[in-house]
């Protein structure tokens, strides 16, 4: 750990700590992998245009988000069956946020309950909701959610039904999780996963609410929940300007695009390929949160750039996790805090709210449908300014 200067690494020490049964299951896409690849390419797709001679000796990366302030302008998404990492690795994950001044989003599929993480946690996080059918369970977790202090509802709205993660079924990954004939030998390899995560906190564990249906829930069922949840609600899992209005529409405070970390759907939009359109549709009225595929402070900022309020992190804080529990969570939310300040400094910028598109280029090709090669300025190989690229993703979206 000690070694470990940036995410990657954190990565390689949990591949080496994991056997590959959790490891594929936490490092993996749906099918063929295509949406998990596009988050990573669409940020490659984006160059910086710094500016010099800027006064940064004064930067903050301090944040608001829903009338609260934060350290920084990310914080850890909901992860759910984080417990196949570390022991109450939701317990370490809400701890290492809240030393770092950051927002931590527990899932309902967490194997700490929420009553724990929020007493042990160092404070109430934000709770992350799979909504049951029946309205009786799901009222029951909103009156847990409020009576433990949860500040803000996070609804996910894109698990109708679950990805499909072939690799898993190779693996002969299922919850609860169960260490056959082929991965026995894979467990006794990591003796410390073993001894410490499976035999103490998986073993016995009943999993059978994970498997529940959700292919029934529309907006009615977000009304219902809004009418229901008194403080802050955010919709999680939209990629399309029209939901991001039918949220507004709704009552949402904020929303998070989202692909599930590609996950779920394969082929779909990477997140930050659907960011700009949104936030030009609805960023005056909500506030718009994104997650999917980020691993260094320079994603973060661009995301920023382009028009996002926070980003929210999973498998780059979890690798953390995986590799040395809350002193790994806390290790990877530090990296990614550093590598955003040296980010605006280098860009010449003090502050936040001072990022925007004017610090941005479009890789020319990146979206050849909507390119405009006449404007590219000084450099053939990027246009003057992303926000031409903005204003012209929300005129195609809207002719389509």
């Amino acid at each position: 750990m000690a070694q470990a200067r940036n995410i990657e690494d954190l990565r390689f020490a949990a591949r080496r700590r994991l056997p590959r049964i959790v490891y594929e299951y936490v490092d993996g896409g749906a099918e063929e992998g295509r949406t998990l690849r596009a988050n990573r390419e669409a940020f490659e797709a984006i160059r910086f245009a710094p500016r010099m001679l800027v006064d940064v000796s004064r930067r903050s990366q301090a944040t608001r988000l829903l009338g609260r302030p934060f350290a920084a302008p990310f914080g850890i998404a909901p992860l759910g069956a984080a417990g196949l990492c570390w022991r109450d690795a939701e317990v370490a994950l809400a701890r290492a946020a809240c030393a770092a001044g950051l927002p931590f989003a527990l899932s309902t599929h967490s194997f700490v309950p929420l009553e724990e993480v929020a007493r042990r946690g160092g404070a109430a996080p934000w709770f992350q909701l799979y909504l049951p059918r029946e309205r009786d369970a799901a009222a029951a977790l909103v009156r847990r959610a409020l009576e433990a202090g949860c500040e803000a509802l996070m609804l996910t709205v894109d698990v109708p039904v679950g990805g499909n993660r072939e690799h898993d079924r190779r693996n002969g990954f299922g919850l609860p999780l169960r260490l056959g004939a082929r991965t026995v030998l894979d467990g006794l390899a990591h003796p410390r996963w073993l001894a410490g995560v499976y035999l103490r906190s998986i073993v016995g564990r009943d999993l059978r609410d994970w498997t529940l249906r959700r292919d029934r829930a529309d907006w009615s069922d977000f009304a219902w929940l809004r009418d229901a949840w008194p403080r802050k609600l955010l919709v999680k899992g939209v990629l399309t300007v029209e939901d991001a209005e039918l949220a507004a529409r709704h009552g949402a405070d904020g929303i998070v695009v989202s692909n599930h970390g590609g996950r779920q759907l394969d082929g779909a939009l990477a997140s930050l390929e659907a960011l700009p359109a949104i936030v030009a549709a609805v960023g005056e009225r909500l506030s718009v949160l994104v997650d999917g595929g980020f691993r260094r402070g320079a994603d973060i900022v661009k995301a920023l750039a382009l028009g996002a309020d926070f980003v929210l992190l999973g498998r780059a804080v979890l690798y953390g996790v995986a590799a040395s529990g809350e002193a790994g969570a806390r290790q990877a939310l530090e990296i990614l805090k550093s590598e955003v300040d040296r980010v605006m400094a280098l860009l010449g910028c003090n502050s936040v709210a001072e990022l925007g598109p004017q610090y941005l280029r479009w890789k020319s090709g990146s979206d050849p449908k909507l390119q405009n090669q006449e404007r590219s300025g000084s450099d053939p190989d990027f246009p003057s300014s992303v926000d031409e690229v903005v204003r012209d993703r929300v005129v195609h979206q809207l002719r389509v």
